[in-house]
């Protein structure tokens, strides 16, 4: 499997950041999102002005994966905590995207991810990581329990102008 090389993400990356989080969203949720909402979500949530700002948010973490010849394949993108549930910003840190393309996925190339985040986490001195992830994503969930998360909440995530129900995760560092 092609090797990622991961690093802190720049401003001159949210073009980059942009299209491949269109295109994971739209690779992982197009069999059960409508079209109409799916395109309204990418446009906004996955526009290259919004990575533009989280980029220039000391608060926020980007990290970009490239392959070796600089292709964009994944990203995992931490911030304050925004989730219906009582936090703490001093000592928590949500997980707010964790993407890989598809091809990329398996191979330990998450579990590389996941030991980033958790230093990043340590650097931040966060006592907790959080993040929210769609209930069919068994996928995911598998990853994240193997990962010492667990169930402690749920929310209502918009896709255009469509509902959603995720489930809130959490885990001690």
């Amino acid at each position: 499997m092609t090797p990622i090389a991961w690093r802190r993400a720049e401003p001159q990356d949210a073009a980059a950041l942009s299209i491949l989080g269109g295109a994971t969203f739209l690779a992982s949720f197009a069999h059960d999102h409508p079209g109409a909402a799916l395109v309204a979500h990418i446009r906004n949530a996955h526009g290259e002005a919004y990575y533009q700002a989280a980029l220039a948010d000391p608060a926020q973490t980007v990290l970009i994966g490239e392959t070796p010849l600089g292709a964009p394949v994944g990203y995992v993108m931490m911030t304050p905590p925004d989730l219906p549930l009582p936090t703490d910003a001093a000592r928590d840190l949500e997980i707010k995207r964790v993407y890989l393309l598809a091809g990329w996925q398996g191979g330990g190339h998450g579990d590389r991810v996941m030991a980033l985040v958790e230093e990043e986490a340590r650097r931040r001195s966060a006592q907790r990581l959080l993040l929210a992830v769609y209930p069919q994503n068994e996928r995911a969930r598998r990853f994240y329990a193997r990962h010492g998360f667990v169930h402690v909440g749920e929310l209502t995530f918009m896709v255009g102008d469509e509902p959603f129900r995720d489930l809130i995760y959490a885990r001690k560092l």
